[in-house]
């Protein structure tokens, strides 16, 4: 199968079940459940205003987060993990989808017409969206898609990629260490980076392995087989995001 965006890692062929992710209490989500569901928050933020050209911030580390991030990203927006409290003066932010306790106690300062979406808790505030509800109602489908692979991505405090950047850098990792479709990795590092991001979430992806999320004292059956990570870890293989090329 060509992937010319990351889009093409979601699209209803690769629906199947196969464990496409585990998360920290060692849940298996199948790949039918990860795509399907990318495609109802992809729908739930449009909503919100997502779109083309804006960037949406994602607190978290968690599934829910993993699944923001697919959702702006079939909407050609640009992800921001863990974003900085005050973003007023930043005119292309769209969306922050944040725990819903992070967004009541007023941490973030958003710039006009940026809107909150919370998950976990049913917020109390009426300007906060409630993400789980909205990926338990929205329709489990999506419009064909044609995005330019120079669309923006992921962002942070010192770079920009695009899917061109993100699917070049995974496929280099793929072919660097011999990953295959029934290794499972485990992401030790913060999604604020983005190369572990790439290291550990579209590349397992690309591969068809399994995205394997950790909080650090999850059962033992969270760990795998790879780990991205810049210190030691119990895996056999280590994958260090700083060689991550973006």
């Amino acid at each position: 199968m060509s992937v010319a965006t990351v889009d093409d890692l979601l699209t209803r062929e690769r629906r199947d079940d196969r464990t496409a992710l585990v998360d920290a209490t060692g849940r298996p989500f199948d790949a039918h459940w990860l795509c399907t569901t990318s495609w109802k928050a992809g729908n739930f933020l449009r909503h919100a205003g997502v779109h083309r050209g804006v960037t949406v911030g994602v607190v978290g580390e968690g599934p829910l987060a993993l699944l923001a991030f697919f959702g702006t990203t079939l909407l050609e927006g640009t992800t921001r993990f863990g974003p900085p409290t005050d973003l007023a003066d930043d005119e292309e932010f769209r969306a922050l989808v944040a725990p819903v306790d992070d967004l009541e106690d007023g941490d973030y300062d958003l710039p006009r017409g940026a809107q909150r979406v919370g998950y976990g808790d049913e917020p109390d505030a009426p300007d906060v969206h409630h993400f789980d509800a909205g990926l338990w109602s929205e329709n489990p489908s999506f419009p064909p898609l044609s995005i330019d692979p120079d669309t923006p991505i992921l962002t942070d405090d010192r770079l920009t990629a695009t899917h061109e950047d993100v699917l070049e850098a995974a496929s280099e990792v793929v072919d660097r260490v011999g990953l295959g479709a029934t290794d499972r990795v485990v992401l030790e590092e913060s999604l604020t980076d983005p190369r572990a991001v790439v290291a550990g979430v579209i590349t397992p992806l690309l591969a068809d392995a399994t995205i394997v999320l950790t909080d650090g004292d999850g059962p033992e059956k969270s760990r795998g087989e790879f780990a991205v990570s810049s210190g030691p870890v119990p895996e056999p293989e280590r994958i260090d995001p700083g060689t991550v090329s973006l």
